[in-house]
């Protein structure tokens, strides 16, 4: 058993249920020249025009899914595949691969505040909500650093809800480092929608 070392965003694993999961993805635009970076795990909402958006909330979020990179033509390169879509990219065919299925469950690391890995018990995990810790990504790589707050509450506004604990990720204490969530809210799910 091992502890994860830091935060990698949220991955995709299962669905609900026990539901089969393909792995399957949706292409959505990303606006021209959109100014904020994201990266592979990280959430994303879909906005008025259409577009997704990297989703930055902590206490209440309303994702349309995880983001998994990204294609668009690059002015020096090219056709490009990317795990993560460059801050002020100008290209005009920018699409995002999203996990957007409402019943996926996905893994995530707790942390006691920024990157700080944590373990807690299973007991004080299951069946909690959590917050979202919004860490910047890494460009190197591409991955997000985005994680789960180790602190599970009753708040009905905490975006992640947990199903389960890895259990291959305890630590020397036998602590879990890392939970299974859905998601409490979906953009699929809300009554009113964008419009």
């Amino acid at each position: 058993m091992t502890a994860v070392a830091a935060p990698y965003g949220l991955k995709p694993i299962n669905l609900i249920g026990g539901q089969v999961f393909a792995g399957a993805t949706r292409q959505i635009p990303i606006l021209n020249g959109y100014t904020t970076s994201i990266f592979n795990g990280d959430l994303v909402k879909l906005v008025t025009s259409g577009n997704v958006e990297k989703d930055v909330g902590t206490t209440a979020a309303t994702p349309v899914g995880i983001f998994l990179g990204c294609s668009y033509t690059d002015s020096v390169r090219g056709f490009t595949q990317s795990q993560y879509w460059p801050a002020s990219q100008v290209a005009t065919d920018a699409v995002a691969y999203v996990c957007d299925d409402p019943d996926v469950l996905f893994k995530v690391a707790i942390v006691s505040g920024t990157t700080v890995i944590v373990g807690k018990a299973r007991a004080d995990l299951v069946g909690g909500n959590l917050q979202l810790v919004q860490n910047a990504g890494v460009t190197a790589s591409g991955n997000s650093k985005v994680a789960a707050n180790n602190t599970a509450a009753t708040t009905a506004t905490f975006p992640l809800r947990v199903v389960d604990v890895v259990e291959d990720s305890t630590d020397a204490n036998g602590l879990y480092t890392e939970v299974i969530c859905k998601f409490i809210v979906h953009q699929y799910n809300t009554a009113l929608g964008l419009a």
